[in-house]
């Protein structure tokens, strides 16, 4: 139990190692698109002119992506560790091992960064509740199966191990 919690801990750091960057990456972008947007070569040049306009959306879209990165950094920081014992369903901070057919998949229940590969070889894929994986898995327990839907269609998976 001691070994999962270690475990956890790793890649939950490794995972807010990685929002980190990307909010110091995005903070910056955000920073020199509002430059751009309110440079005095952005002036419109007629009235058809809508560069300083579009910078403009894209400095509040960069600015909306920094909030919700530092909003992801505070919802790692709260997430309590846990240990996952067969008793207990599925939710976030949870390890989940799942077989779908001859595969075995290992999964990370995170609040965000849905789709990063985590771990010493990317074994962890990140999920998020919000995804249809992550709703899938939500209040499941180990030994459960449940429906994964993919393009190819609806299949079946098992829930080996979840820690």
């Amino acid at each position: 139990m001691t070994d999962s919690l270690a475990l956890k801990s790793a890649l939950l750091k490794e995972l807010a190692e990685q929002q980190e960057k990307d909010l110091a990456a995005g903070i910056a972008a955000q920073k020199k698109t509002a430059d751009g947007a309110t440079h005095e070569e952005s002036r419109a040049e007629n009235d058809k002119d809508t560069r300083a306009i579009e910078s403009t959306y894209l400095a509040r879209g960069q600015a909306e992506r920094v909030h919700q990165l530092r909003n992801d950094l505070v919802a790692l920081e709260r997430l309590q560790l846990r240990a996952f014992e067969a008793d207990r369903p599925i939710a976030l901070g949870a390890c989940v091992r799942l077989e779908q057919g001859a595969q075995e998949k290992l999964y990370l229940m995170a609040p965000c960064g849905a789709g990063l590969r985590l771990g010493s070889e990317g074994q962890f894929l990140v999920v998020t509740p919000p995804s249809p994986l992550g709703k899938a898995l939500l209040g499941q327990f180990e030994g459960d199966e449940v429906q994964l839907h993919t393009p190819s269609g609806k299949r079946a998976a098992e829930i080996i191990e979840v820690f």
